[in-house]
């Protein structure tokens, strides 16, 4: 079976735990940065990352790396692939691309240029030639065009892998859930004990938490994929995948799962979005503040992503939130690791006790931090 260059792309910040899954699914990693991932597989192991990656954006399955010094030598060069082993001549064919190129101006003219290549191939050979547009739902193609070298890949997602298909209502300002299982993942949570989740607005955190812990790929959720768009495609081993995914499939039990919220509504699309990912049995959904969030015995992660200030609500309000989050670690918490997520520094002042770590993230385009905090008898204040 062919083998190639096999890229993960990841949202800043994430490849680190992105590595951390390719490394579990048995593959190793040839070279990373802080936003892509390189190995070496398989269309066949492109398909199975697809499935089970929970922190990467796409998989990027590579046809050839050629150097060109302008969008002529692209022409030239991408002509010379044998397209018609990779998509039919009445399929379809969406180009997108990173280019660093100082003669192009605009990556729309690089995606043209490619764009023609590909259809040229096909009149030449064919007298007929795959649509083209902006629908990433079928065949799509990745172009990354750095100075002179240029790497043409095969993208096998298509949309986005970052969301897990289960969240219908995302109600206020999500965590997207690439983002969510990352940030479990930098919490160490062991996926064998407690995990409460106040303020759990759609219920992403919470619902990831248990699709971990019982180890529900998330690309079971999804029917589909660029990679079935194209000639690779093979439906028999897509079955086998999906069907070995599932036997790994786990009951979970001696855990508590809690996800809690002020606002009904969120309750109820949380609750929803958890029907749909198959894990609404394992969360005890509560309507109340999160001062009143039931704490169960045994320890366990207890887990926060308050408003920042920034889009939501107003920033005297959050202060009193943010110092009450405190008080809750302080007086309910003992024995738990607690967390909270935020992007604004200095409203997590007011939480007034000492972080142990401060983890970088991205959250759309603000700039976060997850805190850990370890909750003893008398935690102590900053």
């Amino acid at each position: 079976m062919l083998k190639s260059e096999i890229a993960l792309v990841c949202s800043p910040y994430l490849a680190p735990y992105a590595s951390q899954e390719v490394a579990a699914l048995g593959y190793r990693v040839s070279a990373s940065d802080n936003l892509t991932i390189f190995l070496h597989g398989t269309i066949e192991d492109a398909m199975k990352l697809n499935l089970h990656l929970r922190t990467a954006n796409r998989v990027l399955f590579l046809i050839r790396r050629f150097r060109a010094g302008d969008a002529d030598e692209l022409y030239f060069q991408a002509s010379k692939i044998n397209w018609d082993d990779i998509f039919d001549a009445q399929g379809y064919i969406h180009i997108h691309s990173v280019v660093n190129n100082k003669t192009i101006r605009d990556n729309r003219f690089a995606n043209l240029r490619l764009k023609d290549a590909i259809a040229d191939f096909f009149m030449r050979k064919y007298n007929k030639r795959p649509d083209s547009g902006q629908d990433k739902s079928r065949s799509a193609v990745f172009l990354h065009w750095n100075n002179d070298v240029c790497s043409v890949y095969l993208d096998t997602s298509g949309e986005t892998i970052a969301k897990h298909g289960y969240r219908d209502n995302p109600w206020k300002a999500p965590m997207i859930e690439s983002l969510a299982a990352a940030t479990l993942y930098a919490s160490e949570w062991d996926r064998r004990s407690n995990f409460v989740n106040p303020m759990c607005g759609s219920g992403t955190l919470a619902i990831e938490a248990a699709m971990m812990a019982a180890n529900i790929a998330p690309g079971l959720l999804r029917n589909n994929f660029g990679f079935m768009h194209c000639r690779y495609y093979d439906p028999a081993r897509w079955r086998a995948l999906k069907e070995e995914a599932k036997s790994r499939i786990t009951k979970i039990s001696g855990i508590e799962i809690y996800a809690t919220d002020i606002d009904g509504q969120a309750v109820e699309a949380a609750k929803a979005n958890a029907e749909k990912a198959g894990v609404a049995k394992y969360i005890n959904f509560l309507r109340c503040d999160f001062k009143f969030t039931p704490i169960p015995d045994g320890g366990g992660t207890v887990f926060l992503n308050p408003e920042y200030g920034e889009r939501l609500g107003d920033i005297a309000r959050l202060e009193t939130t943010y110092k009450e989050i405190g008080d809750f670690f302080k007086q309910k918490c003992a024995g738990y690791t607690g967390f909270v997520f935020s992007g604004n520094p200095n409203l997590v002042k007011k939480i007034g006790l000492r972080a142990e770590r401060r983890l970088p993230f991205l959250n759309g385009k603000i700039e976060c931090r997850l805190l850990k905090y370890e909750l003893y008898e008398g935690s102590k204040s900053v």
